[in-house]
């Protein structure tokens, strides 16, 4: 310490040794911190859910739950490249779609690749019955439809799934190549407090 502070100016090494001893102090006294959520007084309990359900996708007929936003201008691609889409899909217990509706997914997806078909999902499944009923999962990850099985990060949630963190598994369960309507099973597990 006293060859730290021959190094400085004389009036700074009362200073410098006065906050070297409070840092200590500090360091010493300092008590591990719990994780809490805002507003809980509990500590914070890590959780792991897996969720089931199937994604209905509908393009075609008079009430479409997803619509094609941006469409580029003198690109021909087999792929579909630079299509936007915009998404407010059913999300149901069943692959029926009058099975029950226990939320939406809603966001957009991009189709990104020229070569391949392959998406940019941003979407947030918005649960609305149960115990997750008000509660959010974020998704922002490549989906490749035409792969057997996809998997897609899961980068949040709010409600029960605050601090969520996990992965999202996709398989087609059916498609409709005559109207591009998609119902697809997915489980998700998340990580959660």
């Amino acid at each position: 310490l006293k060859k730290m502070a021959s190094h400085l100016p004389k009036s700074t090494t009362p200073i410098f040794v006065l906050c070297f001893f409070f840092l200590a102090f500090l360091t010493a006294s300092a008590r591990p911190v719990q994780r809490q959520l805002a507003g809980s007084r509990r500590p914070l309990r890590e959780k792991t859910s897996h969720l089931h359900f199937y994604f209905h996708d509908i393009v075609s007929g008079r009430n479409p739950t997803a619509v094609n936003i941006v469409r580029p201008a003198n690109i021909s691609s087999a792929a579909g490249f630079g299509n936007v889409a915009m998404i407010d899909d059913p999300l149901t217990e069943g692959p029926e779609l009058s099975s029950k509706l226990i939320g939406r997914a809603q966001g957009f997806y991009a189709l990104d690749g020229q070569q391949e078909t392959t998406l940019l999902m941003a979407c947030t499944y918005v649960f609305l019955e149960g115990k997750y009923n008000g509660s959010t999962l974020s998704i922002l990850g490549r989906n490749a439809p035409m792969h057997a099985v996809r998997e897609m990060p899961v980068v949040g949630g709010s409600g029960l799934f605050r601090l969520a963190r996990g992965y999202a598994v996709a398989r087609t369960h059916q498609y409709d190549a005559n109207t591009g309507d998609a119902n697809v099973e997915y489980n998700v597990y998340v990580i959660h407090y």
